[in-house]
């Protein structure tokens, strides 16, 4: 995996962001329970999912965290507690407890999250803030009035879970990717979904986190750092990207 600090101090590994210095892991957008979901709505799919996302999670943990945020969306069900999402959610909170500590933001499909987090005695923030860093780590999916918000230097969202489409002929494929832009006078980093199956095409789908909904301008400044088979690429600017897939 080469090594690209999408800002000083703060490394990509994977679908994730690596806090050297802190030695905290930032994952987001989980969405366990993705493949029952599904399934009730009658599209099968082989519920292989959660054992790579569990395989890629111990993979991290060779970095040892002290902390491993996860930046919102652990579930994926808005009104209710799936058996998939019970039982993955609690597999993989005794996985990750077992080397570093959690820190749970709350997303928009956690409404329900509450009684998994009471089991593991874990608590359900809106957001975490490192002080000395200003940094605020967020879901991304509303802008709150906190000051911590407006004081940061940097924050860190998931909840928009990008990716790239890209075509060869009649061939295309979809790669997830960081994004690194401004909201305000603060820089701002977005983490792909680390589920494998969730990305939206930043060319062509509109924006989901009001952080990104900006001056057309200001959005096509951001820079793009793709995946693929876990190696990083610089892709530039959105502008630049839009110009050369014309």
């Amino acid at each position: 995996m080469n090594k690209i600090e999408i800002l000083p101090g703060i490394e990509l590994k994977n679908k994730a962001l690596w806090l050297k210095k802190e030695k905290i892991l930032v994952i987001s957008d989980l969405h366990l329970g993705y493949e029952e979901a599904l399934n009730q709505r009658g599209i099968f799919i082989p519920r292989v999912i959660f054992s790579k996302i569990k395989k890629e999670i111990i993979e991290l943990l060779k970095l040892k965290p002290k902390k491993i945020i996860i930046l919102g969306d652990l579930k994926h069900e808005f009104a209710q507690i799936s058996a998939q999402e019970w039982s993955d959610a609690l597999e993989l909170i005794n996985l990750i407890t077992k080397k570093a500590k959690i820190i749970l933001i709350k997303g928009n499909h956690d409404t329900i999250l509450g009684p998994i987090a009471k089991k593991k005695g874990l608590e359900i923030l809106p957001f975490y803030y490192l002080d000395k860093e200003k940094i605020i780590f967020i879901h991304g999916n509303k802008i709150t009035p906190d000051k911590e918000l407006y004081s940061a230097k940097i924050m860190i969202i998931g909840h928009e879970h990008p990716a790239i489409e890209l075509r060869e002929g009649v061939k295309k494929e979809k790669y997830k990717c960081f994004l690194l832009g401004k909201w305000k006078k603060t820089k701002i980093v977005v983490v792909p979904s680390f589920l494998p199956t969730l990305g939206e095409n930043i060319l062509k789908e509109k924006f989901l986190s009001p952080f990104l909904k900006q001056t057309r301008e200001d959005v096509e400044k951001f820079k793009v750092f793709v995946i693929q088979d876990k190696k990083f690429y610089d892709f530039g600017t959105i502008k630049e990207i839009r110009t050369v897939s014309k």
